[in-house]
């Protein structure tokens, strides 16, 4: 039986989302309790990674079991034994075939940036920053990204170069509320750091480091050594899967 299960969690205390070496995983942790369950390893399959320090409101894995559990009582029994800050959302039974990486249509992020630099509760939550932001730039910033692109120049310069860089950005909005800025970027796949990176490039623009139309010239430049920029982790969340 495969299940589908949709997850929160607070990534500040993790070291992303994939098992590693160097530190605790939030995948390392769900499997470990799914192991206890089944008295056996229980691998599961993310929609994909989230980095160190990044949160997720509704990530999404499959795995398999022979354990026959409906649905809610699978629910409860996860949360039951995982750390508070991995909240399991949703449980459902799916075909065997539904896969929660391949059969992702589309993503969806976002980022905070508050510039209260008074409020020691939001650093692990949101990117603290003082500076002024020239709204109007960023969103002309911004609107260079949307539609289909190679985005070479704003993923790791340590990605496989084999891999296809080619994204479809389908939103890329930003709202202003109060002392924070809202970032909301959604499209059909997502490269390592991509969204870290674009979302500095207009923050970069907002404090006049760097011209709008030097965001056109590094995307079209498909450098991997191009942009500088990658915002902190701290202000990111996964907040959607579409299937």
């Amino acid at each position: 039986m495969r299940y589908k299960v949709t997850v929160a969690y607070d990534g500040s205390m993790y070291h992303g989302w994939q098992t590693q070496r160097k530190g605790n995983s939030i995948e390392e942790a769900i499997e470990a309790v799914l192991k206890v369950m089944h008295d056996y390893d229980v691998e599961i399959v993310g929609s994909g990674r989230t980095d160190s320090k990044v949160h997720a409101i509704a990530q999404v894995f499959h795995f398999d079991s022979e354990l026959g559990m409906n649905e809610e009582r699978m629910k409860v029994a996860l949360n039951a034994q995982l750390d508070k800050s991995i909240r399991v959302k949703k449980v459902e039974i799916v075909s065997d075939e539904f896969h929660a990486r391949f059969d992702a249509k589309q993503k969806r992020y976002d980022y905070y940036l508050t510039s209260d630099t008074t409020n020691p509760f939001v650093r692990n939550y949101m990117e603290v920053d003082y500076h002024c932001l020239n709204y109007d730039k960023m969103v002309e910033a911004a609107n260079f990204f949307l539609g289909t692109h190679d985005f070479t120049s704003f993923t790791s310069s340590k990605i496989d170069q084999r891999k296809d860089k080619i994204r479809t950005i389908t939103r890329f909005e930003i709202l202003q509320e109060n002392d924070v800025t809202h970032f909301i970027i959604a499209g059909d796949g997502f490269l390592r750091y991509m969204v870290r990176m674009m979302v500095q490039t207009v923050i970069m623009v907002g404090k006049g480091k760097i011209e709008v139309e030097e965001v056109k010239q590094m995307l079209d430049a498909k450098n991997k050594h191009i942009c500088k920029y990658k915002a902190n982790a701290c202000g990111l969340y996964l907040v959607e899967v579409v299937y």
